[in-house]
């Protein structure tokens, strides 16, 4: 009796402007014994995921998106595409100034930086090595948010949120 086996490895990876792709490879073998079945299936799971994980590096079309500054795609010209801050100028590429946090957070983060002499570039590098272990580029959402209310705590000035132990405004007691 002929025993029949199908493996079937599959990726999906997240592409910029919520795009993404997968690939996924399918194989269907004979056997003639059970006792086969094990050493097969880790054979073919090493067979499909490198032969995936080999055509998957390849993504193809990656849509871009540029904003005209209201928001709104503008239509692509030149090839190449950068995005537009509000003041329809363009902003540093992406492909040399790519960060993981939002482009908000990246703004925001960088401001401080600019508008107070007592914060360096190097500090908040530093800073992110130390919350983090990692440098500021590679920092997620979460962390950029953290590391932005600490960046203001230094340069004296009010957090951008509340924490759940922190009352909004202090407690006066009031004798009874």
């Amino acid at each position: 009796m002929a025993i029949k086996l199908s493996a079937n490895y599959s990726k999906k990876l997240g592409l910029p402007h919520y795009s993404s792709h997968s690939f996924s490879a399918s194989v269907e073998v004979e056997l003639s014994d059970i006792t086969q079945v094990e050493a097969e299936v880790q054979k073919l799971y090493q067979l499909l995921q490198h032969s995936v994980d080999q055509e998957i590096q390849h993504p193809g079309y990656i849509p871009t998106v540029n904003t005209n500054g209201n928001g709104h795609a503008a239509p692509q010209t030149n090839g190449r595409t950068y995005p537009v801050n509000g003041n329809n100028r363009s902003a540093p590429s992406p492909i040399t100034d790519r960060w993981n946090c939002t482009d908000g957070q990246r703004g925001f983060i960088l401001r401080i930086v600019s508008e107070n002499a007592n914060i360096t570039k190097q500090e908040v590098e530093d800073l992110s090595e130390q919350l983090f272990g990692t440098g500021v580029k590679q920092l997620n959402k979460m962390q950029a948010s953290q590391l932005i209310d600490d960046l203001l705590v230094k340069a004296g000035k009010p957090a951008t949120r509340q924490t759940r132990w922190q009352p909004s405004e202090p407690i006066n007691q009031q004798a009874a």
